[in-house]
């Protein structure tokens, strides 16, 4: 991506460095199935498992955390995450200006091991998450080179994606669409809540897509590879392919971010067309999306 030059965002609290709560995992967006499922995998163990606990502390009762030193690559990182930060900001404060709304901007915590949010305690192995409760995006950047080595996901233009898809979850939250969700969610079946958690995480897709098309308009920011970048980031986090590399093979009623093809497909819509009228995933039917 061409970043240089672009403004950085001051809605960043760094918290880097300081201690943090173990406690009940936050929900989030593209989250904890990625990582959690991959450490679950490397060690042996079964990822559905992890994916559902509630988490733990980071500390053991009595232990200490080691000082937490950024490297350079930390430096740049979080840079890079306050550049895209900003740029979704212009984005969708024009796109919300155009549909006579205000867009109330996302804080992003940038956290290291654990964070408390204002939905509870989680630690690095949650991915990143949003939280409604203080609209904001949590980020540990260790979950980048998480991407690159335990996923084979890398380039600038996968991260970005990563942080427009958790920002297209704040987009829900202002429009309403995710409490409404979280809603109906609570009063249906398991597997139909899961269903509502895949037209949610599949909808935010679409709006980091949808994000990335209007930026690259504004300020060019698209290179060559950028896109092959994020549709391959999105392949790999799709319940499908991390159960399949997980255990061999899937379990589709237990699917709440959707398939490797469903992820894509949205996202590229996003990227394709730059519209966000046309990320409509609750009303066609579950199996067509």
């Amino acid at each position: 991506m061409r970043l240089n030059g672009r403004r950085e965002s001051s809605n960043v609290d760094d918290r880097r460095g300081r201690s943090g709560l173990g406690g009940k995992i936050a929900g989030g967006g593209i989250v904890g199935v990625i990582i959690a499922a991959v450490i679950a995998w490397i060690s042996g163990g079964n990822p559905l498992d992890v994916i559902t606990s509630q988490g733990g502390a980071m500390l053991q009762d009595g232990g200490q955390a080691e000082a937490y030193v950024p490297t350079q690559e930390d430096e740049e990182l979080a840079t890079f995450s306050r550049r895209i930060l900003a740029g979704t900001e212009d984005v969708w404060g024009e796109i919300f200006r155009q549909n006579g709304l205000e867009y109330r901007p996302p804080r992003l915590v940038l956290f290291n091991g654990a964070v408390q949010s204002g939905c509870g305690g989680a630690t690095a192995s949650t991915g990143p998450f949003y939280c409604s409760a203080d609209q904001s995006v949590y980020l540990d950047l260790s979950f980048f080179k998480d991407m690159r080595r335990n996923l084979g996901a890398d380039g600038d233009f996968a991260y970005a994606y990563v942080i427009a898809h958790e920002v297209g979850h704040h987009v829900q939250y202002l429009l309403g669409t995710l409490d409404k969700a979280h809603e109906q969610m609570a009063r249906v079946s398991q597997k139909e809540a899961n269903q509502i958690s895949v037209r949610l995480e599949l909808q935010a897709d679409f709006y980091a897509g949808v994000w990335a098309n209007n930026d690259n308009r504004r300020f060019n920011s698209l290179e060559p590879g950028d896109i092959e970048e994020a549709v391959d980031a999105a392949s790999k986090i799709g319940d499908d392919y991390l159960q399949k590399k997980a255990q061999g093979y899937t379990v589709p009623d237990s699917f709440n971010h959707g398939t490797s093809a469903q992820r894509q497909r949205w996202l590229r819509l996003g990227l394709s067309t730059g519209d966000p009228s046309r990320g409509d995933t609750f009303s066609p039917s579950y199996s067509s999306l």
